[in-house]
């Protein structure tokens, strides 16, 4: 069978995209592109740090555009895994700068984790391999 995924980019809707990309920059991320790019605040952006990247969009932009998603609240049950480098350095770097949900430690499969919750909502799980 032919190949035809490329890549996967998660896209979020949060209520207020400036606070979300203020968090994110906590963590390293960089702002790729913003609508609009100036003026006006955004109402979607994109995010990235190495080869992770993350598109956060503001619930009113979805317009009358796919009514099954709730615009109750930000986050669900599904958890980010980032694979990251250092990460007893990472962790050091934020551990004051977000809200750790679960803290560094070693799995039984040998990877070194942590879990933070950010400020929509959503989980993200820090992972290094082989450490």
């Amino acid at each position: 069978m032919e190949q035809y995924m490329e890549s996967l980019v998660v896209n979020t809707f949060v209520k207020d995209i400036v606070r979300t990309i203020d968090f994110y920059k906590n963590l390293g991320f960089t702002v790729t592109m913003t609508v609009p790019d100036k003026g006006e605040p955004p109402v979607w952006g994109m995010i990235s740090n190495g080869g992770v990247t993350i598109m956060i969009q503001s619930f009113a932009s979805m317009g009358n555009e796919l009514p099954e998603i709730s615009r109750e609240k930000s986050g669900g049950t599904l958890i980010f895994y980032i694979k990251v480098k250092n990460i007893k350095s990472f962790y050091e770097d934020i551990k004051t700068k977000v809200d750790i949900f679960k803290g560094l430690e070693k799995t039984f499969y040998g990877a070194t984790e942590f879990t933070i919750r950010d400020i929509d909502g959503f989980y993200l799980t820090f992972a290094e391999h082989g450490h």
